[in-house]
């Protein structure tokens, strides 16, 4: 399996870094793409890598926020096969709210949920025998502070429409976007697909402001994910700050930027 991370929020290489996520994962069956990023980054940068998007064969979008779903439109233009699996609430409306301002809209392209390439989602969904995807109802156990801004229809988010990716193989890998679930609650459910590799934002970070969760949580997270054999490598919202805390205390924690691969 091979890993590359195509958008991310930082950047040591010629890959252009913006605030989203975009992964691109070869496996034994599949050509994929988990998130899109926000905007024509995604294309940039697959491009200088020599990544042909046209020949993706699957894509996840992980939830309904554009920095990870941004660039659909785009993506479509030049592939015109792929199925791209999102859960349906996903494409509702979602806002960002911050420092007392209006609410923003920070969600999907709701003319594109029709598109033919697209398939909605209704919970947990098995794609092929490597690929299933999976959504967490139990957000209990050291929820992140930073969800407070964000909102949906409703009222605040409470995030129904996140999915995360299980890759079965040879090691079985954990693929989340934000994680605005919790990562420890994910990683609970995720326990009976038994991952040894775990990649994904956990959303410790407010992008307006920068600042990080408080320590209590950053400290519950770093207990809880010490005690798993598992490989972390965290991304995009988790924030600088969160993730020095974390690696810290978790000695398998390393930071996935723009334009760098995994393989195992």
């Amino acid at each position: 399996m091979k890993i590359t991370a195509l958008v991310e929020n930082r950047s040591s290489c010629d890959l252009t870094p913006v605030h989203g996520l975009s992964l691109y994962i070869e496996t034994e069956r599949h050509k994929l793409l988990f998130d899109l990023g926000p905007d024509g980054t995604l294309l940039k940068n697959a491009e200088k890598r020599g990544i042909d998007l046209g020949q993706v064969d699957t894509a996840v979008i992980s939830h309904g926020h554009f920095d990870h779903g941004g660039a659909l439109a785009a993506f479509l233009k030049v592939n015109h096969t792929a199925k791209i699996y999102v859960q349906r609430r996903a494409f509702e409306n979602h806002f960002s709210k911050s420092l007392g301002f209006v609410k923003v809209p920070v969600g999907l392209d709701r003319k594109l949920m029709d598109h033919p390439q697209v398939v909605l989602v209704d919970g947990e969904y098995r794609i092929d025998e490597e690929l299933l995807l999976f959504t967490v109802r139990d957000t209990s156990r050291f929820y992140s502070t930073a969800n407070d801004t964000l909102y949906d229809e409703q009222g605040r988010d409470g995030f129904a429409h996140e999915q995360n990716l299980m890759i079965f193989g040879e090691r079985n890998l954990l693929v989340m976007g934000c994680g605005h679930c919790g990562v420890v609650n994910i990683l609970e459910r995720a326990k009976e697909y038994g991952p040894k590799v775990c990649i994904g934002g956990y959303h410790l970070m407010v992008p307006v402001t920068k600042r990080s969760v408080p320590e209590d949580i950053l400290a519950g997270i770093a207990g809880e994910l010490a005690g798993y054999d598992m490989d972390f490598y965290t991304c995009h919202c988790t924030g600088e700050e969160a993730f020095r805390y974390l690696a810290e205390r978790v000695e398998r924690m390393r930071y996935l930027a723009c334009g760098d691969t995994i393989e195992f």
